[in-house]
């Protein structure tokens, strides 16, 4: 079987946010299935990539079943995952997986068409990746690809006018809640980008009286008064949140906490002393900071991240419409590309057709040696190098044959023709004879 671009994962279309919360990796975990995964059965090169929209394992497979079982065996081990439960994740191969990746890196799958920071993202994917040395020709040539690619779609569409994000979308729903920003006291739990970018847009809504534009509350209280002081606001002590909680009327959060931060019962007390106040809390943390069970708290408009795809804008028309011209230039480029990624998966294949070729002509010049040498330096020397040509002129022969082939399928039957008739064993195919588990 040859190598193949595979992904595996699961994402906002395929599982609600209770599902992608227990599967999804944290900065530190990632680190460690990195490594797992690039020992496992079928895997020769991997990038995880994990936001609160997917999580998703992007692989260059030795051999595709070996791959997705070695990935079901990760998730089984580590997140508890029931056969059940394999129905939320997709298995994307070749060409599907090559503009899969394309569409993530372009933003086009987002849950916020054109969102801009999926693009960084998707960089810190690979650049960890690399760091961890699981990345190799192939999948790097495949990012590398990608980002070009996302570029392309960025200045030669619309897709980024008027961009939107998960923290625009959380801005647009307490807008639609309230149905004006103005005057409204704005509560920050978590001092991260995402809270930033939430902010920012509620600030630019007209959210914030004179006094106090935004509280910021965070565990860590010099980040909070870092935050506060680029927001013109107020840091609040972790320990101190209950009370700026209750005052509040806008509650955005985003820490990276495991654990849910706020249960219904404390959702309950926070709100006894706000006279039927409403409070609008969009959580848009992963996993979720809030209790689910909050929503049934009379007063309390609870919104999580499966709420803000359902979020429109007055862009939105644009945006599908550049989303339609993006997907053009998205089906050009991997058709061209993966003719390149072709090529380049046979190259182990040639290296050792070329090898063994060498061997074949060494041996075959060794015996002529010994049945009609002895051979002057000059004759031995055009020996050499007539043999080197011949091998040379059917090795590239061969070669272009193999690069050529428009199929896949032809490819791989050739391919293994090849092996076959040579007793060829590539370098992947001996680094896969090794591997366990």
């Amino acid at each position: 079987m040859e190598p193949a671009l595979m992904v595996v994962g699961l994402n906002y279309r395929t599982a609600p946010v209770a599902v992608r919360e227990r599967f999804w990796i944290s900065e530190n975990r990632r680190y460690e299935a990195l490594v797992q995964l690039s020992r496992a059965e079928g895997i020769e090169e991997v990038i995880v990539m994990a936001t609160c929209n997917r999580t998703e394992f992007w692989l260059w497979a030795t051999d595709i079943t070996l791959a997705a079982n070695s990935v079901m065996r990760l998730l089984g081990a580590e997140y508890g995952l029931k056969l059940c439960e394999w129905k939320h994740f997709y298995r994307l191969l070749d060409e599907t997986a090559l503009q899969h990746i394309f569409r993530v890196a372009s933003s086009l799958d987002s849950m916020v068409v054109g969102e801009p920071q999926v693009v960084a993202q998707v960089k810190e994917a690979w650049q960890r990746a690399q760091k961890v040395g699981v990345t190799g020709r192939f999948l790097d040539a495949v990012l590398q690809k990608a980002l070009i690619v996302s570029m392309r779609v960025r200045n030669e569409t619309a897709i980024g006018n008027a961009a939107v994000s998960i923290p625009y979308a959380a801005v647009e729903l307490a807008r639609q809640t309230f149905g004006t920003l103005k005057d409204k006291k704005v509560l920050l739990l978590g001092a991260g980008k995402m809270s930033e970018l939430a902010a920012r847009g509620l600030l630019n809504q007209g959210a914030g009286p004179v006094s106090v534009s935004v509280s910021v509350v965070n565990r860590t209280l010099e980040h909070a008064t870092e935050l506060a002081a680029k927001l013109g606001g107020v840091a609040v002590p972790f320990e101190d949140r209950w009370q700026h909680m209750a005052e509040a009327d806008i509650i955005i959060s985003s820490t990276s906490c495991p654990h849910t931060i706020l249960s219904r019962e404390e959702a309950g007390v926070m709100v006894r002393g706000r006279k039927n106040r409403p409070l609008v809390i969009v959580d848009i943390a992963m996993p979720r900071d809030i209790d689910a069970a909050v929503r049934e708290v009379e007063g309390i408009f609870l919104y999580d991240l499966d709420d803000l795809e359902n979020v429109t804008d007055d862009h939105g028309d644009e945006r599908e419409a550049a989303a339609v011209a993006a997907q053009k230039i998205l089906h050009a480029e991997a058709q061209g590309f993966r003719h390149k990624l072709m090529a380049e998966r046979v190259v182990p294949t040639i290296v050792a057709l070329r090898s063994r070729l060498d061997e074949i002509c060494r041996q075959e010049l060794d015996s002529f040696r010994q049945e009609s040498g002895p051979f002057s330096k000059d004759q031995d020397e055009m020996l050499n190098a007539i043999m080197s040509r011949m091998t040379q002129r059917i090795a590239g022969s061969l070669a272009r044959e193999l690069k050529e082939l428009p199929e896949k399928v032809q490819q791989e039957q050739m391919t293994t023709a090849l092996q076959r008739l040579f007793h060829l064993q590539t370098a992947e195919q001996a680094i896969a004879g090794t591997k366990s588990v």
